[in-house]
């Protein structure tokens, strides 16, 4: 593979924007090193590479290399005893740190999704920690040598702040000074060579002693170091001599510990090279929208709406082309500026990006070949200099093909045979395109000649193809056609452009009738294409309608299905919902029958309490699972439901008797809970038997003969509401007993018990007549009351 052939197909190009996205000088330079492979496995394990990062990059972002530089020049003048100054010792803490980040970002990646090479390559980062280390005790974050360096600086330093404080408090009293102010330029304490000094004006030079350092431009200011001062800045001198020594003894140290490490971290740099090479690959192909395609190395390659990438995406045409299974050669015919040449670049850059590890701007199943040459011959080479047409350069280079091709090679040749006479000229494209065919390697070229259309047919394995042309505006859509010849369109485009007809109809009779209907088979040709390809164009269009139909009647259904699943659980948590109320309030009237059981003495039994309970727990709905069907069936037509019938309440999925009906609903008896329940949700189990009127609705609802209930309520102490709510509950229970009478106690005191109790007697629906008792049954303190 030679520079020549990379120049010519534009590689060096992708070369550069694959470097652009490399994060880290070291990436930047792998990048810039790539090279096709010829070796199959070699080029699988880098796309392989390629293909993890992509992943990797995908899911989490690209590796972090924030802090990598690259430090190998530092390392090599530790490795020789040379001294580190603090930046550079800085650099490697940085690099050695980032390295450190690499290794556990790609190793915790491996862990939720398998990236093996790279996790390979991440795993054998040294961390090199005691380094790092090392150097930040002694380095800041600024590349200055900190004070904690050693001892010895420490003390030098605070020396040095201690002098410089009492040079300048010494200044200060002397700018302070009326008498020296006004020898002075400005108030001000400045440094020259590293020494304090004070601006005295030029005519004062005589008032003081010491020493000058330096003048303004103009002359008239002096910076003199005063006498006072002279001893003091020597010291501070000599402190800083002291200063650059032991720096340099602490810098010569950490240098010889980077030279201890500068093996492992010389690795460290390649293998981060070699990471940041292949995110690379992966941001490139994700820029390009590229895909990883399959290798082979028996000469085949499938190119699926391939596209040149270094043409713009929105104006680029794809490409599909085959090559090395049913014809080893293609024949492109078709006019100039077609995109002939466009589309050999993009099939000979195509393999050399996948033989370089790259993704390839294409859809997924392109195929591509691992050639162990691929020779171009595109453009013109003419050269002034060497005296060459532009068919000699066209044919030096083919010479220099022929003499290194073999059977595994790729070889590209555009506007073959041109340059010459037309009959020598085609004659020697067939004989050279007979060659090579021969020896086995793969060829696309393109060419004007017909003679070369008529050799394409009849050879087999080599087969035709043309770039399309509008024929209606004029202009090509720079679409190869695999199988389809070119026509030469010079006739319809000098009609249409508007050449008279006797002129065009001259040409014609000049043209050969065997080369008339080689262009009318052509034209039939294209005419079949066109219109089998607009009625796949119109089945394909029907297919995805109905494709989208289909989705959309799947989406439609899915969402009925949910809607209609959640509205059942509803309906179903809600029922739940209400039979856990209506325990909690049946538990209330257990427990309160209990407590009066026990304080009066009344014999409630607690077998019937449980059992009460127990049918109130199997009332409780059961959650469905989703598809079941339904439980209960509503009435298929509105029934006449009348007090004492048996009923089924849906809603709680349970049984009752009526007690009475009010409008549109009913009081419906459930074991020892009265609920008033909507019409529409009773069905009509069991009707009551015909009995006379005033026994009729107690008589579905007769306790046994073991059920006591209390002849007698006894409210004394209670005020009226209180008293109103028992009364209610007392006479409820002896209705449903069949009791005709019972006896209400509230006692005399101011008699306001005893009048809302009468008032609320008077309305009530079970009581037939009442009246205060009489002697012997409590008198005034006793309200007895007759039931219905």
């Amino acid at each position: 593979m030679n520079d020549k052939i990379l120049t010519t197909l534009e590689y060096s190009k992708i070369i550069d924007r694959l470097a652009a996205h490399a994060a880290t000088a070291l990436g930047k330079n792998v990048a810039r090193a790539l090279y096709p492979s010829r070796e199959l496995e070699e080029v699988k394990r880098s796309l392989q590479a390629t293909d993890e990062a992509y992943k990797a990059d995908r899911l989490k972002g690209s590796a972090p290399f924030g802090g990598v530089t690259d430090i190998a020049p530092a390392l090599q003048r530790a490795r020789i005893g040379g001294i580190l100054n603090p930046s550079e010792l800085a650099a490697i803490s940085l690099t050695v740190r980032g390295a450190r980040r690499v290794k556990r970002h790609i190793m915790t990646l491996h862990d939720d999704d398998a990236i093996p090479m790279l996790n390979n390559l991440a795993e054998q980062l040294s961390e090199s920690r005691e380094l790092e280390e090392q150097i930040n005790a002694c380095i800041d974050d600024q590349a200055e040598v900190m004070d904690s360096a050693s001892s010895e600086l420490a003390s030098i330093r605070r020396e040095l702040k201690v002098g410089e404080s009492r040079i300048r408090e010494k200044l200060d009293q002397m700018v302070r000074s009326s008498s020296v102010q006004k020898m002075l330029q400005d108030a001000i304490i400045t440094l020259r060579n590293d020494r304090y000094v004070i601006p005295v004006k030029q005519e004062y030079r005589s008032h003081f002693g010491g020493i000058v350092h330096d003048q303004s431009g103009s002359g008239a200011t002096l910076f003199i170091e005063p006498e006072a001062i002279v001893n003091m800045n020597n010291k501070l001198r000599e402190l800083h001599v002291a200063e650059t020594r032991e720096i340099e003894k602490i810098l010569l140290r950490l240098t010889s510990v980077v030279a201890e490490y500068e093996p492992d971290l010389m690795l460290d740099l390649d293998l981060l090279g070699q990471l940041d090479f292949a995110f690379a690959k992966a941001r490139f192909a994700h820029g390009m929208k590229g895909t990883l395609p399959r290798m082979n190395d028996r000469g085949f390659l499938k190119i699926k709406r391939g596209r040149h990438p270094l043409i713009d995406p929105a104006a680029v045409v794809p490409l599909d082309v085959e090559l090395g299974n049913s014809y080893s050669g293609i024949i492109v015919t078709g006019p100039n500026t077609g995109g002939k040449t466009v589309s050999l670049k993009t099939i000979g850059l195509l393999s050399l990006m996948a033989m370089s590890g790259l993704f390839v701007p294409a859809e997924d199943g392109t195929q591509l070949c691992v050639f162990d040459a691929i020779y171009a011959d595109i453009g013109d080479e003419q050269s002034i200099e060497q005296s060459l047409s532009t068919f000699s350069s066209h044919l030096t280079n083919i010479i220099r093909i022929l003499s290194s091709m073999t059977p595994k090679s790729l070889v590209l040749l555009d506007e073959l045979g041109a340059g010459t006479d037309p009959a020598e000229g085609s004659a020697l494209a067939i004989a050279i395109l007979e060659h090579m065919h021969r020896s086995g390697c793969r060829i696309v070229a393109t060419t004007h000649y017909s003679e070369l259309k008529a050799y394409a047919y009849n050879r087999k394995g080599v087969i035709n193809a043309s770039m399309e042309f509008d024929i209606q505006t004029l202009s090509p859509t720079y679409r190869l056609l695999v199988g389809v010849p070119g026509r030469s369109n010079a006739f319809a485009i000098a009609e249409r452009l508007g050449l008279p007809r006797h002129i065009i109809d001259h040409a014609r009779g000049e043209v050969s009738e065997e080369d008339m209907r080689v262009d009318s088979m052509i034209a039939s040709l294209e005419e079949d294409r066109l219109s089998a390809e607009a009625e796949r164009n119109t089945a394909e269009s029907l297919r995805r309608e109905l494709e989208e139909q289909r989705r959309r009647f799947d989406e439609q259904r899915e969402r009925f299905e949910q809607q209609r699943d959640k509205l059942l659980v509803k309906a179903q948590e809600d029922a739940k919902e209400a039979v856990a109320k209506a325990k909690r309030e049946a538990e209330q009237i257990i427990s309160d029958l209990r407590r009066l059981a026990q304080e009066e003495g009344a014999s409630v039994k607690e077998h019937k309490l449980i059992e009460a309970r127990r049918r109130l727990d199997e009332a409780e709905p059961q959650l469905r699972k989703q598809g079941a069907k339904s439980g209960a069936a509503k009435p298929k037509a509105p029934q006449k439901i009348g007090a004492g019938d048996e009923v089924m309440v849906y809603s709680l999925n349970q049984k009752g008797h009526v007690v009475e009906l009010t409008g549109g609903d009913a009081l419906v008896q459930l074991g020892i809970l009265k609920m008033k329940v909507g019409l529409n949700d009773l069905e009509l189990v069991k009707s009551a038997p015909a009995q006379p009127q005033q026994q009729k609705q107690a008589a579905s609802l007769k306790r046994s003969k073991d059920d006591q209930v209390r002849t007698e309520l006894d409210l004394r102490g209670a005020n009226v509401e209180e008293a109103i709510i028992e009364v209610d509950r007392f006479l409820d229970e002896a209705f449903l007993s069949n009791m005709g009478r019972v006896y209400i106690i509230h006692g005399k005191g101011t008699g306001v018990l005893r009048t809302g109790i009468a008032d609320y007697l008077r309305k009530h629906r079970h009581v037939k007549s009442y009246r205060l008792g009489e002697y012997g049954e409590g008198g005034a303190g006793v309200t007895v009351a007759e039931l219905k």
